[in-house]
C-alpha cells in the first residue's frame, strides 16, 4: 500500500513539473503557482483567441496542446473568443496597424475554431465566452477608470511602438486600450492562470495589474514559444504564407513539414508532437550523431499527420513521399479535373484546377520553372495549353492534377 502511494505520489509531481516546465518559456509566479498545484487547487485558466482568420495553424496549437495538460489535470478551461478585441485589432508583434475586422467577419471566422481545438480539448467540457458581452456594455467613465491602471510611458516601453516611433510611423490611441480590455477580460472571468504565447506577455501581464486595480487575486501566467514558420525564420503565419494549417489535408500536411530547414528540426519535435522528453532528447542526440536529417523529418511529419488524421494515413504519405522523390515517379492516386474549356493560359489552368495560390503566387512559380505541363517546364506565363487530351499538371513538388477539357 505503501509503495503504492509513493508511487502516485511521483507521478503527480512529475505530472506538475510537466505542466510548468515542457514546451513553457516563462511562469509567473512560478513558486507560488507550482504550490497551488501541489494543494490540489483547481484553477480558471484563461485563454483568448482572436478570430482574425478562418483556420488555425500548429502554431496556435502550442498554446491549446499546453491547455489540454491543464483539462486533464482537472482544471476549468475559460475559452475566450475576442470577438469585440479583434474588431480593433492586436497590436502585438506588429510593424504596423492591424486593420479591424467587422463584427460578421469575427463570427464567420469563429465558426470553425472549436472543431479546430478539439483535437486537444474536450470541447464539451470547456467553458466558452465573447468578450462582447462585457467590453459592448461598459460606459465612457468606465473605459477612463481602466485606463487609469496604466501609464503612456508603460505603453511606449514596448518595442513595437518604439520601432514605428523611430520610423515615424502611427501609434493610434485605441491600439492602447487593447491589452487594457484583455486584462479586463481576465477582471470579469477571475481567472486564476492566462497562457499565451511570448509574444502575449505584455497583455497576459496587464491582466494581472488590471485584476489587482479591481480587487481580485491577480492571475498568474504562462508563455509558451512561437513556433517558426517553414521558412525556418519567423513566426508561423498566414500573412508570410509560412504556415501548415489544422484543416490542411495529409499531403500538405506531411509535404510542408518535409520542407523544413533542418535547424528547427528538434524545434518542432518539442512543440508539435506528444513525444516525451526523453525521446526529443534521442532525437537530439541522433541529429548530433549524424542521423540523416531527412529521416528524421518524415518522422516528424508522421508524427503530426497521426495526431490530426491517423497513423494510418501518415503511413500511406510516407509511402507517397518516398516514391515520389526518392525513387523520382509520380504520385500513384492523381485526381482528374475537368475544366469544360478547350484551351486555358496556363496561369489561368493552374488556378482552375484547385490551387490555392494567388494569381502573383502562379505567376512566381511559372516563371520560376515551378509549373510542369507532362513533366515539362512551362516558364512562360502566356502560354496556352490545349486540354482536348489529358494533361499532367504539376505544380512545385507537392501538387499533381489530371487536367482535361
Amino acid at each position: 500500500m505503501l509503495i503504492f502511494q509513493y508511487k502516485l505520489i511521483k507521478i503527480f509531481k512529475m505530472n506538475i513539473k510537466n505542466l510548468l516546465n515542457k514546451s513553457v518559456v516563462d511562469v509567473i509566479v512560478k513558486k507560488e503557482l507550482e504550490e497551488k498545484l501541489k494543494a490540489g487547487k483547481k484553477l480558471k485558466v484563461k485563454f483568448g483567441i482572436d478570430p482574425s482568420g478562418s483556420y488555425l495553424t500548429l502554431g496556435h496549437m502550442v498554446p491549446v496542446r499546453k491547455l489540454g495538460e491543464f483539462q486533464k489535470d482537472g482544471h476549468e478551461i475559460n475559452l475566450i473568443f475576442g470577438n469585440f478585441t479583434a474588431q480593433i485589432g492586436d497590436p502585438s508583434g506588429k510593424s504596423k496597424v492591424r486593420n479591424a475586422l467587422t463584427q460578421e467577419e469575427v463570427e464567420k471566422n469563429a465558426e470553425n475554431y472549436i472543431a479546430q481545438v478539439s483535437k486537444f480539448l474536450d470541447v464539451k467540457k470547456i467553458k466558452v465566452f465573447w468578450n462582447n458581452d462585457w467590453l459592448d456594455k461598459l460606459r465612457f467613465s468606465d473605459v477612463v477608470k481602466l485606463a487609469q491602471t496604466f501609464t503612456v510611458q508603460q505603453m511606449m516601453e514596448r518595442d513595437m511602438y518604439q520601432e514605428r516611433a523611430k520610423k515615424d510611423q502611427a501609434i493610434y490611441m485605441h491600439e492602447f486600450l487593447y491589452p487594457l480590455m484583455q486584462g479586463y477580460d481576465s477582471v470579469q472571468l477571475k481567472s486564476d492562470l492566462e497562457i499565451g504565447g511570448t509574444d502575449q506577455t505584455f497583455n497576459l501581464l496587464a491582466g494581472r495589474t488590471i485584476q489587482k486595480a479591481y480587487g481580485i487575486e491577480p492571475q498568474h501566467i504562462l508563455t509558451v514559444p512561437l513556433l517558426v514558420g517553414t521558412d525556418g525564420h519567423e513566426k508561423m503565419g498566414k500573412s508570410l504564407n509560412n504556415y501548415i494549417g489544422v484543416m490542411e489535408s495529409p499531403k500538405e500536411m506531411f509535404g510542408k513539414t518535409m520542407s523544413i530547414p533542418d535547424e528547427v528540426i528538434l524545434h518542432y519535435f518539442e512543440l508539435t508532437t506528444d513525444l516525451s522528453i526523453n525521446e526529443i532528447e534521442k532525437i537530439k542526440k541522433l541529429l548530433k550523431e549524424g542521423e540523416n536529417p531527412r529521416n528524421l523529418k518524415i518522422k516528424l511529419a508522421k508524427e503530426i499527420v497521426s495526431i490530426y488524421y491517423s497513423k494510418k494515413e501518415a503511413d500511406q504519405e510516407e509511402e507517397e513521399f518516398i516514391q515520389i522523390f526518392s525513387n523520382k515517379q509520380n504520385p500513384t492516386d492523381i485526381e482528374k479535373v475537368n475544366l469544360n474549356k478547350e484551351k486555358l493560359g496556363i496561369i489561368e489552368l493552374v488556378k482552375n484546377s484547385g490551387f490555392s495560390g494567388s494569381n502573383g503566387e502562379i505567376r512566381r512559380l511559372v516563371q520560376g520553372g515551378g509549373v510542369k505541363i507532362d513533366g515539362e517546364k512551362i516558364d512562360d506565363i502566356d502560354k496556352e495549353i490545349d486540354l482536348k487530351t489529358e494533361k499532367l499538371l504539376q505544380v512545385g513538388k507537392r501538387y499533381f492534377k489530371n487536367v482535361v477539357k
